[in-house]
């Protein structure tokens, strides 16, 4: 051009910066300076502020003072956005403050500064002003403020959710919530929060959407609570006609890894295969999750061995796995190998595979490399896990020392790992501590209460036994019932114990009190001290013989042409951790019946 105006220059200074070179951009800004009769507009430092870094940002922001545009609400807002990218929120705030009036972009723009700052609480306070000085707001405020309950925000837990249902209930009387991206930050932040999936269920399935980020987000709030219903619609979005994508695939697998067997993992891995993203580590790593939480750590191995590529949630995942089969051995020497610096989850992995296979010594000395060797602060996570290590162990002293030794306040996790080594080891005055603390810090779990009654009825106090129970009805809290699932002939089966409400209760019984006596045979003692009421001692070997798990296993043994795999394995999942005289009976049973059982 032989001759260029203002209106050459910004074009092009904003082409640059919706195509994302802001550096072009900047330098294109800062040769139109030069430019004799050519001085930048309120557009012109928009558009450059867009794409620019904080450094170049605040060299924009002097020269916008310098020329006397700093009272320009258009500028001012560009400047906001820019540092609240920049993560200077504090400088972002000061200047919203300074404006004489606001525009919703004003207000949208300090909303989603204090969003991406992760200060939720600010981000909420900001739109509570704002809707109380009666500006209006649009889709991009619904989702900045949705978005700052999701995540560590700094939110608590049941303020969120009510302001989390009151801005959907603005989004329903405004008619935003039909938007489908409304809809979706909604469902997200909802589930996030803890809320009832049921409750937005329902708009889900008014939307006649055909979006796969709408989908996957409403899979993702199912996929832990109620991974069936999360499959589910998995299929329906097939049938819909949609593609899954990356995020999709990953978010079914972490379904898969609620069910009892690794038949759905294994259908959705062929499909990742067919889709051509085998070779994304973000979906081996879920898959080495769902194989193994399924029971099948020989599949999590195979995957994880094949990956050409590794990060450190592959490692960690990995770690995990051997832990969570009792493999303890497997992870430590799998840990050497590492060619990525360790992080606290892999310190939590290999601590609880120490903890779930005895190995003391061994734990003490990773926990005590974590700062040496490493760097790494143990977090309450890591002291939980050493805590329980040394309770199961025996060693409740130095358990106890451990815990008041902590920099940290003690939580709920921590003090439940001292209550479970203390009903092992019958240390009655020390549970009485756990259990008071435990209530404070959660009245409505029943952990303590449960524990509390079986250590006393371990010790034939039985009236002090009832006591405890009847403080717990008086409470209003209800223990979670032990279920064992069992997967026969591509339907799950639900045991409780005794068999109640199965229909084939009677013959399982039968079949099952055939199989204690062979097993009695070949060396089988009931652990009757484990039987928690004061009842004749025959009584008590009935009630340990009618356990869930046992329940299930005697069910497979009677279905086993119906199990995968040849009935050569049998996978039984729990809701609670099994009792020793189970895990005993599981042991000669899987000798006696030639089956491995997990």
């Amino acid at each position: 051009m032989p001759k260029r105006n203002v209106v050459s220059w910004t074009a092009l200074v904003s082409g640059y910066a919706q195509c994302g070179w802001g550096v072009e951009s900047f330098r294109l800004f800062s040769d139109m300076l030069a430019e004799r009769d050519c001085r930048p507009n309120d557009f012109a430092f928009t558009s450059v502020l867009s794409s620019c870094d904080y450094l170049c940002g605040k060299q924009l922001h002097a020269l916008v003072l310098k020329m006397g545009l700093g009272a320009s609400v258009y500028v001012t807002n560009s400047l906001i956005t820019m540092y609240s990218k920049g993560y200077k929120v504090e400088e972002a705030w000061t200047l919203f403050k300074s404006l004489s009036c606001w525009s919703q972009v004003s207000w949208n723009s300090m909303i989603a500064g204090f969003q991406l700052a992760k200060l939720g609480m600010h981000a909420i306070g900001v739109f509570v002003k704002m809707h109380h000085e009666g500006i209006g707001f649009n889709r991009a405020t619904l989702l900045s403020v949705f978005s700052s309950l999701c995540g560590s925000n700094g939110i608590d837990i049941n303020l969120g959710l009510k302001f989390c249902f009151q801005v959907y209930c603005l989004s329903v009387k405004t008619g935003f919530i039909s938007e489908v991206e409304v809809a979706t930050a909604f469902m997200k932040a909802y589930s996030e929060l803890g809320g009832d999936v049921s409750e937005f269920y329902h708009l889900f399935l008014e939307t006649s959407c055909q979006d796969i980020i709408f989908w996957t987000s409403m899979i993702t709030a199912l996929a832990e609570p109620d991974p069936a219903k999360a499959f589910f619609l998995y299929r329906q979005l097939l049938q819909e006609g949609l593609t899954p994508d990356l995020y999709t695939f990953s978010i079914v697998l972490k379904a898969c890894a609620g069910f009892v067997t690794e038949q759905h993992a294994l259908a959705i891995h062929s499909q990742v295969i067919k889709a051509g993203f085998e070779d994304e580590t973000v979906l081996r790593n879920a898959l080495i999750h769902a194989y193994a939480r399924c029971g099948s750590i020989a599949l999590s191995k195979k995957v994880f061995e094949e990956m050409g590529c590794r990060d450190l949630v592959s490692w960690n995942s990995m770690l995990k796995a051997y832990g969570l089969h009792g493999k303890a051995k497997e992870a430590l020497q799998l840990f050497p190998q590492m060619d990525l610096k360790p992080d606290t989850a892999t310190f939590v992995a290999l601590l609880s595979a120490c903890s779930h296979s005895g190995m003391v010594e061994e734990g003490l000395r990773i926990f005590d490399s974590m700062f040496k060797d490493h760097g790494i602060i143990p977090q309450l996570d890591h002291y939980a896990c050493m805590v329980d290590i040394l309770g199961r162990a025996g060693r409740i002293v130095e358990a106890e020392e451990l815990i008041r030794r902590m920099p940290m306040e003690p939580d709920s996790v921590v003090w439940s790992a001292l209550l479970g080594s203390c009903r092992k080891h019958g240390e009655t005055q020390l549970a009485k501590t756990a259990v008071s603390k435990l209530k404070q810090m959660e009245p409505e779990n029943s952990l303590g209460y449960v524990q509390m009654s079986n250590i006393y009825s371990s010790g034939g106090r039985f009236n002090e036994a009832g006591t405890i129970r009847k403080e717990m009805d008086g409470s209003g809290v209800r223990k979670e019932p032990g279920l064992s699932w069992i997967e026969v002939g591509n339907q799950v089966h639900e045991f409780a114990s005794g068999g109640r409400h199965h229909p084939q209760r009677e013959a399982i019984c039968t079949k099952l009190q055939g199989l204690i006596g062979q097993l009695k045979e070949i060396g089988y003692v009931p652990e009757i001290s484990l039987a928690l009421h004061d009842i004749e001692e025959e009584h008590k070997q009935e009630q340990l013989f009618h356990h869930s798990e046992k329940m299930a296993l005697v069910f497979a043994v009677m279905n086993e042409g119906k199990l995968h795999g040849g009935g050569n394995v049998i996978r039984i999942m729990k809701n609670i951790r099994i009792c020793i005289d189970c895990h005993n009976f599981m042991k000669l049973a899987s000798g006696f019946l030639q089956k491995e059982i997990i």
